[in-house]
């Protein structure tokens, strides 16, 4: 099978690594800036809550998060907006893109452990479910976990019983592959029909996510396996497939140049792209510290504001990571 359909099945297939929920942090699999500060959603909440003072966003609307994992991310905006305007929480509508029923079921015990029943949240198994006059749309490294390609010397990657072999490209990759100059790499699939499906479902959006990456085509391998935080480069001759096929999260840095290429032919403006430092500096994440300093022990502000220095450091998450929004009015 082509690389593209063994990674699918390796983490959306039965028995796949996303198909039951995982946890996150030191115990876990992984860390996120979801798990890493509440402060990141409050920040991101903040920015929304700038738009729809100005007019460009929707009271009325719906605020969404695509990939949710347990319901961090969702529930500290919600928390923010409560806090920024507590009538918003009677006029907005909640939803997450979600097509695993275990997880679904996670995010919906947290969501009641911290709102009990005053927060309703609508579950759509695909963004394609999404039909909306207008969303707020949130992801935290989706990008990443979306099928790809391998490409090297105009071959493409093949996997049988767990060995990766390499065969002649389609014309179509080719011709993608010549188009953006890259010669070995990672190709993604299915950016296209995300976005298309988001365009067509969502009349007035703004979209914004934050992915690893780099706006430019690297023409390297990335792909990667991450088992217990350790990382195995997918060529490593220490990395048996057979091994951690399912068991494991297998993850690529993303193009955000095909992001952006695949959202505006679909309608969509750039509205941003930045570090993730920039952008959550530029949401508000330093005013929200010092409102969180007035309230609270000298202890417990140390304590957030070194979590804060995870999410904007430039040797840690703050460059490494980006920030895009996308935006359609119609």
């Amino acid at each position: 099978m082509q690389f593209s359909t063994y990674m699918n099945e390796w983490l959306y297939g039965e028995e796949g690594y996303y198909k039951n929920f995982k946890d996150i942090g030191k115990s876990g699999d992984f860390y996120t800036a979801v798990s890493t500060s509440r402060f990141f959603g409050a920040s991101i909440a903040n920015y929304f809550y700038s738009l729809l003072k100005e007019g460009k966003a929707d009271r009325n609307g719906w605020l969404i998060e695509i990939g949710a994992h347990q319901g961090y991310l969702l529930c500290d905006m919600i928390q923010w907006l409560y806090t920024c305007d507590p009538a918003l929480v009677e006029t907005l509508k909640f939803g997450i893109v979600e097509r695993q029923p275990q997880v679904q079921k996670a995010q919906l015990a947290y969501i009641k452990e911290r709102f009990g029943d005053d927060i309703t949240i609508t579950h759509f198994n695909d963004i394609s479910e999404v039909e909306v006059e207008y969303a707020f749309v949130v992801a935290n490294e989706i990008f990443d976990a979306f099928p790809c390609e391998l490409i090297k010397d105009k071959k493409i990657a093949r996997v049988e019983e767990n060995e990766i072999f390499w065969e002649e490209a389609s014309d179509e990759i080719l011709e993608w592959a010549e188009k953006h100059r890259l010669v070995q790499g990672e190709i993604a699939i299915g950016y296209e029909n995300f976005a298309k499906e988001m365009a067509t479902g969502i009349r007035k959006c703004d979209f914004v996510s934050f992915d690893y990456g780099e706006k430019y085509v690297r023409n390297d391998f990335s792909v990667r396996v991450y088992r217990a935080h350790e990382t195995f480069p997918l060529f490593d001759e220490a990395l048996k497939l057979s091994e951690s096929y399912k068991k494991d999260d297998i993850t690529y840095d993303v193009n955000f140049g095909h992001v952006v290429e695949a959202f505006c032919a679909e309608g969509f403006e750039e509205v941003a792209y930045e570090t993730q430092a920039r952008a959550l500096v530029r949401f508000g994440l330093i005013d929200i510290l010092e409102q969180f300093a007035k309230q609270t022990t000298q202890e417990k502000y140390m304590r957030e504001a070194d979590k804060i220095k995870t999410l904007i450091s430039p040797t840690m998450m703050g460059d490494r990571f980006k920030m895009v929004h996308f935006r359609k009015n119609q």
